[in-house]
């Protein structure tokens, strides 16, 4: 944990200034705790609840690529309203005034429509309607991400970021732990499950709100608010952001390959290593443990080391490369033991991507007025590519019949975006 001693968040002296004073190891312990529900509540479903949900209103009859393809459809659908939602609450969220602060009220906001999304998810029937209520789900993730990911540059000191963005990124696998386990071996009705989400995703949010102190903005530190204003927002120039540029685009192919090797997984051990999607349930979660070990002890380690030595770029581009090694593994070697090799390099190299990517991604950023819109504009290329990957894997795999294209496709992709953090000028 934090070298320093237990305190609660100091406000900075500015609410746009960059900030000095560490962290303590209380608030990064309450910020963890908030990422491990929204990842719960997130990743969760998504990886397990919501294809076996999906599947269950096709019927038993249905063909596994049915089953696939309605998937897609339904995480593409809801993925394609984070374009919007992303930067759009970000963008409100700068420019809030309560004495609250900026971000508390977004995260609460976010966290509550998240959760009610969820109960409604557990009651509904009918491909339409888990597509609406995914959606609003996913509104509510974003809502809320997007403030907690503003938290960092609000409040973490560059020098402390990367450990912190390690305790962001470790609790991504323990969140997809508890949500297998959870739908998996604990509760016998989806609706339960959901229900059990949505209660832990605002217990474990409700620290964090407690212990975060920011510094308010007034009326005049408010930046310009309008629509006009917020749509000039959403575009970045490249040419005048570079660094902000290249780190997106990277962010983006790392993402879409890293979804497309895991987005499918409990289909691959169904089909493509003949389990069945019964007995594929039970041998999915071993997988699933040893790529989130993976990722948790790489995330920490890498993102303490990248402080110390003040570099984020080598764990980035090796990260990524030990992602399009794992997908290579699958590529070539078709059999339950390779598959669990392939979880582990997988996840060691996810966890040091993601924080080392995670801090460098802040240290882009082009404007302090606008920390939370352009880091907004930033998780749609880390989140977006995630909720499209299903529809797109399922098309590969359907239209070439195997899996080896798709894991392919996943390598590449993750080694060119790997390698476009090296043009990166601005952050070592």
């Amino acid at each position: 944990m934090s070298r320093t001693a237990p305190v609660a968040v100091p406000p900075s002296a500015a609410p746009f200034a960059e900030p000095q004073r560490a962290v303590g190891s209380l608030w990064i312990a309450a910020f963890a705790a908030a990422w491990v529900g929204v990842w719960m509540a997130q990743l969760g479903p998504f990886r397990v609840a919501l294809p076996l949900q999906v599947s269950a209103e096709l019927g038993e009859t249905a063909a596994w690529t049915d089953s696939v393809l309605a998937f897609g459809v339904v995480s593409g659908i809801a993925g394609a309203f984070l374009i919007v939602s992303f930067p759009v609450a970000g963008y409100l969220s700068d420019r809030t005034i309560s004495r609250f602060g900026r971000r508390r009220p977004w995260i609460l906001g976010g966290s509550v429509l998240f959760a009610l999304a969820l109960l409604a998810l557990g009651m509904v029937h009918g491909l339409a309607l888990v597509t609406v209520c995914w959606t609003l789900a996913l509104i509510g993730f974003s809502v809320a991400a997007s403030a907690l990911t503003a938290l960092i540059n609000d409040l973490v000191p560059v020098r402390q970021r990367g450990w912190v963005a390690g305790w962001m990124s470790s609790p991504r696998a323990v969140g997809i732990i508890l949500g297998a386990v959870l739908f998996t071996s604990v509760f016998a009705t989806v609706t339960l499950g959901y229900l059990v989400l949505a209660v832990l995703l605002v217990v474990l949010v409700l620290p964090l709100l407690v212990l975060v102190k920011e510094a308010p903005i007034t009326r005049e530190e408010r930046p310009t608010t309008s629509f006009a204003a917020m749509l000039r927002g959403m575009w970045i120039s490249p040419r005048r952001h570079p660094d902000f540029a290249w780190t997106w685009a990277s962010g983006f192919l790392v993402n879409a390959g890293n979804a497309l090797g895991t987005g499918l997984l409990l289909y691959y051990v169904a089909e493509g290593l003949s389990f069945g999607l019964e007995n594929a349930r039970s041998a999915f979660l071993p997988l699933t443990l040893v790529y989130l070990l993976g990722v948790v002890v790489s995330a920490l380690v890498c993102g303490w080391i990248s402080d110390r030595i003040a570099r984020r770029k080598v764990f980035v581009i090796w990260g990524a490369l030990l992602q399009a090694l794992s997908a290579l593994i699958l590529v070539f070697v078709t059999d339950y033991t390779a598959t669990f090799v392939a979880g582990a390099v997988l996840g060691l190299g996810y966890g040091a991507y993601l924080a080392a990517g995670q801090a460098l991604a802040t240290q882009v950023i082009p404007d302090a007025r606008d920390r939370a819109k352009d880091l907004g504009i930033m998780n749609v290329a880390y989140q977006v590519p995630v909720a499209m990957a299903p529809l797109l894997g399922a098309i590969i795999v359907a239209s070439v019949g195997g899996f080896s294209s798709l894991f392919l496709l996943a390598g590449v992709l993750t080694a060119i975006g790997g390698a476009l953090v090296a043009l990166v000028a601005g952050v070592k």
